[in-house]
């Protein structure tokens, strides 16, 4: 489980195919690796992955075709949004996020608003029934609030803080991310009486 706080900006430094998937080497900038040992899950960019193995900085981690097959942006050279998993006694900065990709949406906006940027993103029907005005969503691991939604198309407003650490300041039109909806609302929709 994850909060949706990003810690730092890593790289990916080398992907290779292995396990029928990819296994990843990530440069973890500025994140502290040293509670972290492998069978621990790091969210990448909104993906929670396992760690396999680690080299000083450096992480590795396998991702499966099935998780390469609903994602976006695990490639070489690449820079991702980093998280640990929470522990139970950490402050819960976003909201509760679980680091499953419900799908990929496309950049429509990204544009200068004051100090602060206009993003704009459509999202797939899978995803977008589960957003609300000022509800929460997660956009390449970063937990962001939802000013206003137009159908398919939800509207977020970044501020400078956010774009300073995190990797959604190289965003822009025609751009993938990572979407994961509010887990909240997928429950209250499981269990509300089917609706024809």
């Amino acid at each position: 489980m994850f909060s949706g706080i990003v810690a730092s900006i890593g790289k990916i430094e080398q992907a290779a195919e292995a396990n029928g998937g990819m296994r990843l080497a990530i440069d973890a900038g500025n994140l502290d690796l040293s509670d972290v040992s492998p069978g621990d899950s790091i969210a990448v960019s909104g993906v929670c992955l396992t760690v396999v193995a680690k080299e000083g900085n450096v992480f590795h981690v396998d991702v499966s075709k099935e998780t390469l097959g609903c994602t976006h942006g695990l490639e070489k050279g690449l820079e991702v949004n980093l998280e640990k998993a929470l522990r139970l006694s950490d402050r819960l900065g976003g909201h509760l996020v679980s680091g499953h990709v419900d799908g990929v949406g496309e950049v429509i906006v990204f544009e200068q608003a004051g100090d602060s940027m206009h993003l704009a993103i459509r999202s797939p029907e899978s995803v977008s029934r589960f957003i609300a005005v000022k509800g929460s969503v997660t956009v390449n691991g970063v937990s962001l609030t939802v000013n206003a939604v137009e159908g398919d198309m939800f509207h977020i407003n970044l501020i400078p803080h956010t774009l300073a650490m995190t990797n959604l300041k190289d965003l822009g039109p025609g751009r993938l991310v990572n979407l994961e909806a509010d887990m909240l609302a997928r429950y209250v929709e499981r269990l509300l009486p089917a609706r024809e």
